[in-house]
């Protein structure tokens, strides 16, 4: 699991990942159609004038089941649920090659062309290194938009590498550790303003069978044992503010999310020590050029203590965010510190007028302070590349594979279901 896949060996597991990928995907996803008969007194979601492709619509091609030749191009009405599901292999340097099925189903309980969308999203995977993840997110938006209920669960089981902490670590001395891990986190959100929300939840993460698993390293195995323990608990209340002017979460292509959570965990909830965190995670999208279908992204995620000292595995780490995707090119937990500071933009465009394939290229910057104070260390840059294949026209849901580059000869493949940020 150590970080010294060779260029030739990369270069070539693109390629073939790549093409994996796009072939699965083709032949196993699925639209629901959802029903609009007299029963259903929900009025679906009015979609303007169409003229984009997604894999249903290739696939109704080939098999010669669309008789009209204009037939995307009327005026239609979306399908209340639109259901994205997609199997497919992968393979990342904290993974190795991995076997993923995922499902995005997104829907409206709103009209009108503001209206946000909903959705729900899970998927297993299972990877070459024995590793688990089982996650369960569900963003929810009311009619009218006056309730939002945001609820991100997940299970893992999980070997995976550490380097210590700081950005000025060593790739070649990871040590590999393994843990079960059950995260629940919760928010209720109420409608303050116009697109502005605020509410409260209650976090919960759990860890336990903590081990170093180097045959090799036995001493420093224990002495790593010895600082991480054996279980690892955090419980406590939040409070957060949400600014949200997107109308589509799954692909956002106009409009800003600001978004502040602060957490406490509190050894009167059970916690196994007292801290707190603040995480400032901002989000903009504007058309470029101004009148094409093409979109300029940019992310500032910054997860900060705020005071007293999270457990190791509850430490701001590239990779944990809530969705696993800030430093494409780095490997997971490739860095670690008390706060981590960071910044990334991409360029999102069409690669076919219809939508059906885009591709994207990002740049990302990360910091992390050193051992555990508050003073930041080097800035780490990533980059890369990558291609969209449009699944879901409805709700906008694509497949999006990644190549991403890092110092000292870093670099691995991204799989998502639904944008990077």
């Amino acid at each position: 699991m150590q970080q010294k896949t060779t260029l030739l060996f990369t270069n070539a597991l693109k390629i073939v990942i790549a093409l994996l990928l796009s072939s699965t995907c083709l032949l196993v996803t699925a639209q629901h159609t959802g029903d609009s008969s007299a029963t259903d007194t929900t009025k679906p979601k009015i979609i303007k004038r169409l003229t984009d492709k997604d894999i249903i619509d290739v696939l109704h091609h080939w098999s010669h089941k669309d008789s009209h030749p204009h037939a995307a191009e009327r005026q239609i009405k979306a399908n209340k649920y639109n259901l994205s599901f997609v199997p497919a292999v992968g393979y990342t340097l904290q993974t190795g090659f991995a076997g993923i099925a995922s499902v995005n189903v997104g829907y409206y309980n709103d009209e009108g062309p503001n209206a946000k969308i909903s959705s729900l999203s899970t998927s297993i995977t299972y990877s070459q290194y024995n590793q688990v993840i089982v996650p369960l997110f569900v963003d929810i938006w009311s009619k009218g938009e006056k309730y939002n209920l945001v609820s991100d669960n997940r299970f893992i089981s999980y070997p995976s590498d550490i380097y210590g902490l700081g950005g000025r670590t060593d790739p070649n001395r990871g040590h590999t550790i393994d843990f079960n891990s059950i995260k629940l986190h919760e928010t209720f959100l109420i409608k303050l303003t116009k697109n502005l929300y605020g509410g409260v939840g209650i976090y919960y993460d759990q860890f336990w069978n903590i081990k170093a698993i180097n045959p090799n390293t036995r001493r420093i195995d224990s002495i790593i044992q010895r600082e991480l323990g054996n279980k690892e608990f955090a419980v406590g209340p939040t409070v957060k503010l949400l600014y949200d002017s997107r109308t589509n979460q799954i692909n956002p292509d106009k409009g800003t999310f600001f978004n502040v959570v602060f957490r406490n965990s509190s050894d009167f909830f059970g916690s196994d020590a007292n801290w707190s965190s603040v995480v400032i995670d901002a989000r903009t999208y504007f058309p470029f050029p101004r009148r094409s279908k093409n979109t300029f992204a940019f992310w500032s995620y910054n997860w900060l203590t705020a005071h007293g000292n999270p457990p190791y595995l509850l430490l701001p780490s590239t990779g944990w965010d809530d969705q696993y995707n800030t430093g494409r090119g780095y490997i997971q937990s490739r860095f670690r510190g008390k706060q981590m500071v960071y910044l990334e933009s991409e360029y999102r465009f069409r690669v076919t007028h219809n939508g059906l394939i885009g591709g994207v290229v990002f740049l990302n910057m990360q910091n992390f302070s050193g051992e555990l104070s508050q003073t930041y260390d080097a800035i780490l840059p990533g980059y890369g590349l990558g291609i969209r294949v449009k699944l879901n026209k409805h709700s906008g849901a694509n497949l999006c594979l990644d190549y991403g580059f890092g110092n000292n000869g870093s670099g691995g493949f991204y799989v998502n279901l639904g944008e990077v940020f």
